[in-house]
């Protein structure tokens, strides 16, 4: 489930840069100064929302680790029950 939901997420990126990238190109180089107040892309926003989507990228990672070492640590206790010996 996780890996169909990465390779969703992969797939939705790459496809929405690649629109972005099309529409952009087919306007054609115009600089800066020439360009309506309304017609600048505001920089502000996309790196808001980069550094958001990488954050929760990172609190999911986190979250699987620690889900993980909890099952390590059950394991782990579980054995030395079997074993009779003393756990920390």
């Amino acid at each position: 489930m996780i890996r169909r939901t990465w390779i969703a997420l992969v797939t939705f990126v790459l496809l929405g840069a690649n629109a972005f990238a099309q529409q952009a190109a087919s306007d054609g180089f115009v600089p800066m100064s020439s360009l309506p107040p309304g017609e600048e892309l505001p920089a502000a926003r996309f790196v808001v929302a980069s550094y958001a989507f990488f954050l929760m990228l990172m609190v999911f990672y986190v979250w699987t680790i620690w889900k993980r070492l909890a099952k390590v640590e059950q394991d782990m206790k579980e054995l030395g029950r079997r074993q009779g010996g003393a756990t920390r």
